[in-house]
């Protein structure tokens, strides 16, 4: 017996090496950790519990079968996060470049399939060269089987992927139908094609990091939801992410005690909107403020800065946040802003997490780049994902509602359960110089009488009476009440019920 159990620790040691010493020693030469360095930092300490150590690949071409290592480039299994269960996988770049062949896809979806039939989020740490050349069809088969859970666990349990090295070819389409994907900077890259490729097809000279850096999939691309300096800072705010999203879409939303009092009040926010109407303000500072111990999960930072989006708590609850930034571009809606915040409406949506929008939008931004980008179909996105969702929706107008735009950011008339505003409100189809114009063209010579049809129009609809009045505006609130007013409108929404027709699915215009 004795000798059993010394031959399995023997197996356990070697197969923990993965490819060796030395590869070890040049993984770490890199700035990276191995796959289980990054699974132990992820997880709570001593709670993972490995799958499948000993699979090997059957592969016999190309002197495959004279080069097998135990796990065979993938390390999986389950363990907890602050007490959590969730399921990971992470790619052994020590092992074959954790290049994916058949049996390292059959334990990837055989993870998949327990996170799925356990209803735990699932977390990919991706370091890996893509799919195995000398498994041809075999391999491809593999990635199919992956991309194939990907889609019907969305929706269903969370699904987290972090870039923590090469990610190309195939690889890249398994993270991109994940819900989210961060990167860690200068040492991780994604693109379908690698820069020789390039080089042979278009005669593009590139290199990795500007084909598919952080950089670029953080700022320009949108495929990534964020970036971090090293493998040690990435996955410890994985771990804080973890701690705000609900194991699946049914569980609702996690509670952790709150030592902050709901009814808290901030008299700095009575002077946080300028006098100046056409003056910046920076809305993280409203956000910081409103939610639990200023705590704030930022998502999609880097990207499409004139719009906010992110996770907060309020009363101990998660909460989604999707806010207009004045400071870029005066908070107007473009394309990119669209898009990054219809996605962030429709994750909360489908995982129960109320919503609050803070709105401060002077319309869509107006140009050819715009027009011929899309912007129509990209600012519907926005409108149907606010429409469609059934979770509770509070939004505030703190200054600026204009236009079509009013309409979008969770207006009353979309399915907002309580609107609220600020009396620094303007709640108008356009700012005051631009209406008068149109309406008064006749006087546009005269400045006096476009001075007085200004202020005129100003009284009449650059005030939030005008939609409170009709009801479009539950209640005109203090800036300094605003936490509160939040706090009480969730704990009203908390069991919030909407019947909808039946449909197989909507068709979003994507």
């Amino acid at each position: 017996m004795k000798d059993i159990l010394e031959r399995l620790e023997e197996r356990r040691a070697q197969a923990r090496l993965g490819g060796g010493e030395k590869r070890i020693e040049a993984q770490h030469a890199r700035g990276k950790l191995t796959a289980r360095e990054r699974i132990e930092l992820l997880l709570d300490k001593g709670s993972f519990e490995e799958f499948d150590m000993f699979v090997e690949h059957r592969s016999t071409d190309f002197g495959m079968d004279k080069v097998k290592i135990p796990g065979d480039g993938v390390v999986t299994g389950w363990g907890t996060v602050n007490g959590r269960t969730v399921f990971v996988f992470a790619k052994d770049f020590t092992v074959f470049g954790g290049s994916l062949s058949e049996a390292h896809a059959q334990k990837i979806t055989k993870i998949q399939d327990m996170a799925l039939k356990m209803r735990a989020p699932i977390v990919g740490l991706f370091d890996a060269g893509g799919a195995r050349i000398q498994e041809g069809v075999a391999a491809l088969g593999g990635y199919g089987e992956v991309f194939k859970r990907n889609v019907i666990a969305s929706g269903v349990i969370p699904q987290i992927s972090v870039i923590m090295g090469p990610c190309a070819g195939g690889d890249v389409y398994s993270p991109a139908m994940t819900d989210f994907i961060f990167m860690v900077r200068d040492r991780s890259y994604m693109f379908v094609t690698g820069p020789d490729v390039v080089k042979t097809v278009t005669n593009e000279t590139v290199t990795s990091e500007e084909l598919g850096g952080a950089k670029v999939h953080t700022t320009r691309s949108s495929v990534a939801d964020g970036a971090y300096d090293n493998d040690v800072e990435a996955l410890l705010q994985v771990r804080r992410l973890i701690d705000f999203l609900p194991a699946n879409n049914m569980d609702g939303v996690p509670e952790i005690p709150s030592f902050d009092d709901p009814n808290r009040t901030d008299d700095s926010l009575d002077t946080l909107i300028p006098d100046n109407p056409n003056k910046p303000y920076d809305m993280k500072e409203l956000i910081l403020k409103v939610v639990d111990e200023g705590d704030f999960f930022e998502i999609q930072e880097a990207y499409a800065k004139n719009i906010i989006t992110g996770f907060g708590r309020i009363e101990g609850r998660t909460v989604g946040f999707v806010a207009n930034q004045p400071m870029v571009l005066a908070g107007v809606l473009d394309a990119d802003a669209s898009r990054k915040a219809a996605r962030f409406v429709r994750f909360c949506d489908a995982f129960n997490i109320p919503i609050v929008t803070f709105e401060d939008v002077p319309g869509f931004l107006p140009g050819t780049a715009q027009e011929y980008g899309g912007l129509i179909k990209h600012g519907a996105k926005l409108l149907f994902a606010y429409s469609e969702a059934t979770v509770p929706l509070v939004t505030v107008i703190t200054r600026k509602a204009f236009g079509g735009a009013y309409d979008v950011m969770a207006s009353k008339h979309i399915g907002g359960d309580v609107n609220y505003a600020w009396p620094t409100a303007q709640i108008a189809v356009m700012g005051a110089k631009g209406a008068v114009e149109i309406i008064f063209r006749q006087d546009i010579g005269d400045q006096d009488k476009i001075a007085a049809r200004t202020k005129e129009y100003e009284d009449r609809f650059m005030s939030p009476f005008v939609a409170a009045e009709r009801g479009y505006i539950d209640e005109v609130i203090m800036p300094h009440s605003t936490r509160r007013r939040i706090a009480r409108a969730l704990a009203m929404l908390r069991h919030k019920e909407t019947e909808r027709p039946w449909k197989k699915h909507d068709n979003i215009p994507l």
